[in-house]
């Protein structure tokens, strides 16, 4: 059974940095892509960085772009969302998301498991 468990997520001033954490099981992790979708408050779940199984080059959200990387640890089964330049716009609960195929894209159909997502909040 895959399972993962995001971490790191906290309350920061805008200008901040965080990393974000995510611990996958259950699964050889290396062969599947993750991802990290965050869902602020009356808005709906949205992408926000993608990273494919063999590192390759990582995909991002628009809003995200330049501010945000995502990487991922084989060895430790771990992928990471490093949020530089935090804005109160980036107030969400983040998920990561694996898939049970080894490609997905930037929509949530491509993700079949997700975690149990961990609050970040920016204030101004």
């Amino acid at each position: 059974q895959v399972q993962l468990v995001e971490s790191g997520g906290g309350l920061v001033q805008a200008g901040d940095s965080l990393r974000l954490s995510c611990a996958a099981s259950g699964r050889t992790f290396s062969t599947y892509p993750m991802g990290w979708f965050r869902q602020a408050p009356g808005k709906e779940r949205e992408f926000v960085a993608g990273i494919r199984w063999s590192g390759g080059t990582p995909y991002y959200a628009d809003s995200v772009k330049g501010r945000f990387t995502i990487s991922r640890d084989n060895a430790k089964n771990t992928v990471y969302l490093q949020m530089n330049s935090l804005k109160p716009e980036d107030t969400a609960v983040y998920y990561c998301a694996t898939s049970a195929r080894t490609v997905a894209g930037m929509a949530q159909r491509d993700y079949d498991y997700w975690g149990q997502g961990t609050q970040v909040t920016v204030s101004s």
